[in-house]
């Protein structure tokens, strides 16, 4: 029985096969770890011994875990950039977030990328703040305080046409051409004018030259209309019979060379009227058929900015916010204040309700009480039967609650009188005159 007792064991069974069973399981060889791109890789282990056989009762042993992904340092520190990204294997994580353990340069520069990373995933608007121009000067004047300093009056006019003009350095060449269409009330109907947003920028040039011949300054007109004096007084045109004027008078439509003398001439009105000293805010500035203190002409000129920088931006695709709350109140105040006089002058042209009570002047009257919610809020008293008379919470016939900045584009025109307030109650004929009067201080 040579066979026998060469090739079978006691079950009859072949030892030299290798059954699992009985001699364990073949052991094949993993393949090469693969290495990078700088001949590196991962730590080749020792060849693992063929498993015993084991009792079926006894659990089996935990293998060991992959081994440490080892990299020379200039490939971790070029590795960070994806680290902070969350790009990285997990090997390579490892080992990097281990490097960062031992080395400060690294995890110094790795903590500067996180942050940076950070910003890209920002859920809040990249637009400044519009009061950061003015924290700003406000802490360097707090180490040294100005010699002149800017009156707080003139701080909207300031304001806005900073803001309209870094929206100005951000929009491109072509975009000066962009057609914009102004907006505004006339009467009992709305009106509008297409131009350009370099014809806007003219158009605010020009009428901040009002302010300019008020202080003695070149008129920005007397440059392309014949017969306007360069200083001094010249005929009495009106904001919109001045920007009329200055658009047909051009020989060509404007560029976008207009951004350079528009923000010189704001400069220069601002200090102009630093050095001025304080007597100068009671100045009055001619608007053709009524006239403001210097003081109101700057803060309706801060609101014209606005209204028309948000008018580029909506023709450029450009994010543009309101005003600091603090500036909004001012300009809401103005027009709250010129309400009177504008609902008298609607009240002559036969277009709002008549006086139901005389009053003299500096007494109370009937009155609309103004709620103004939101940024710049504020309750006024809106005096309706006389310019002179007093707005008194006592003599309130209506109420008219509307949002800040609502109200203001109703002032601006952009909003129909129909379609602005919010909440009415009261004398229905005084709310709708109030409302008509707001919008007619709009204008071209």
């Amino acid at each position: 029985m040579t066979d026998d007792a060469e090739g079978l064991d006691g079950d009859g069974r072949e030892w030299n096969s290798q059954d699992d069973e009985v001699r364990g399981a073949r052991r094949i060889p993993g393949p090469r770890a693969a290495a990078d791109d700088f001949d590196l890789g991962h730590a080749t282990p020792p060849p693992s011994p063929p498993p015993a056989s084991q009792p079926e009762s006894v659990p089996p042993q935990p293998q060991p875990g992959p081994p440490s992904l080892v990299l020379p340092h200039r490939v971790l520190k070029a590795l960070l950039g994806a680290w902070a990204l969350a790009a990285c294997s997990a090997e390579e994580t490892e080992a990097v977030e281990a490097h960062l353990t031992e080395c400060a340069p690294c995890a110094d520069e790795a903590l500067r990328l996180r942050d940076a990373v950070g910003l890209l995933h920002t859920d809040t608007s990249l637009d400044l703040d519009p009061l950061l121009r003015s924290r700003v000067l406000e802490n360097c004047l707090s180490r040294r305080p100005a010699k002149i300093p800017v009156p707080g009056w003139v701080a909207p006019y300031d304001a806005e046409t900073a803001r309209l003009d870094a929206l100005l350095r951000d929009i491109g060449a072509s975009e000066w051409h962009a057609p914009v269409r102004l907006k505004w009330f006339e009467g009992e109907r709305a009106a509008n004018r297409k131009t350009t947003v370099a014809g806007v920028i003219g158009h605010l040039m020009t009428v901040d030259g009002l302010v300019s011949t008020a202080l003695g300054l070149d008129d920005p007109l007397a440059d392309s209309v014949p017969g306007i004096p360069r200083r001094g007084p010249g005929p009495a045109l009106a904001p919109t019979a001045r920007t009329e004027s200055y658009w047909s008078a051009a020989r060509r439509p404007p560029t976008r060379a207009v951004r350079e003398p528009w923000r010189d001439q704001s400069h220069t009105l601002i200090r102009t009227v630093s050095f001025a000293g304080r007597g100068v805010c009671d100045l009055s500035v001619s608007y053709g058929d009524f006239a403001l203190p210097l003081q109101d002409a700057l803060l309706d000129r801060a609101f014209e900015c606005w209204v028309h920088g948000g008018d580029i931006a909506e023709a450029v695709d450009y994010p543009y916010e309101p005003p600091s709350a603090a500036h909004l109140h001012r300009m809401i105040d103005l027009a709250a204040r010129m309400l009177p006089a504008a609902l008298a002058e609607r009240r002559r042209s036969g277009l709002a309700g008549p006086v139901r009570h005389l009053v003299t002047a500096g007494s109370p009257g009937r009155s609309l009480h103004l709620e103004v919610e939101g940024l710049g809020g504020g309750d006024w008293y809106i005096a309706l039967d006389s310019p002179a008379a007093i707005g008194s919470p006592d003599h309130t016939v209506a109420q008219v609650a509307l949002d800040g900045t609502e109200f203001c584009q109703l002032v601006a025109g952009h909003v129909l009188p129909v379609e602005a307030a919010a909440g009415q109650r009261g004398d229905r004929e005084a709310i709708q005159d109030v409302l008509l009067a707001a919008a007619s201080l709009s204008r071209l």
